[in-house]
């Protein structure tokens, strides 16, 4: 499905403000380790801020993984190194799906008021960029998907260190996570007050 301007818009501004702030760090960050701990230092210093985490963990997929030296976990086998990077790539895309999701619903309308019925555009408008950004979650769970089960044909191997990066694969493998059907909800949801919005006419309120 296609994604907005508006929303395109707003990711490239980020993009390119962040970018030009680069070189502010003092160091050049390389691999996926130091992007995914920046990210974690952002998210809890600014949880709010959205678009910002969603740069670092965009990022941070497409770096290369640090030698197995400088993992998250003990790496000490082929087959721990090889079920951390499957993990560690399901775990970021997990992280994209929650940041979207969280993006999203700041657009979204949970009911149509007919109270609202001046400002029916610009609603429809926020309902719109709430689509995209939920489709845009569907990508990375999609992913998730992807990578999970790859993590999960070498379930044997134990990685204490990322313990979660594991609950989160037996999650998902055992389907008591399934962010389809939330996204599912969301849109739904979304798509019956868009219609209630759509009939609003200009003698609604």
């Amino acid at each position: 499905m296609p994604i907005s301007r508006s929303v395109k818009r707003a990711i490239s501004v980020v993009c390119i403000l962040l970018i030009a702030a680069g070189p502010v760090l003092g160091y050049r960050l390389l691999y996926r380790e130091q992007l995914y701990q920046l990210y974690r230092r952002q998210f809890y210093d600014q949880p709010l801020n959205l678009s910002e985490n969603i740069y670092w963990l965009e990022r941070a997929l497409r770096a290369d993984f640090a030698n197995p030296l400088n993992a998250l976990a003990t790496i000490e086998t082929e087959e721990e190194w090889e079920r951390y990077r499957y993990l560690f790539t399901m775990h970021l895309n997990l992280k994209l799906v929650e940041l979207y999701l969280a993006w999203a619903n700041r657009y979204n309308r949970e009911v149509a008021y007919f109270y609202n019925a001046p400002w029916r555009d610009l609603n429809l408008e926020s309902l719109e960029k709430a689509e995209d950004l939920f489709q845009y979650a569907r990508v990375y769970w999609d992913e998730a998907l992807v990578w999970s089960a790859e993590a999960w044909e070498l379930r044997h191997v134990e990685l204490q260190e990322v313990q979660h990066w594991m609950d989160e694969n037996h999650r998902i493998e055992t389907g008591q996570l399934d962010y389809d059907r939330i996204i599912d909800r969301h849109l739904e949801r979304l798509y019956d007050v868009r219609q209630q919005f759509q009939e609003m006419g200009p003698d609604t309120y």
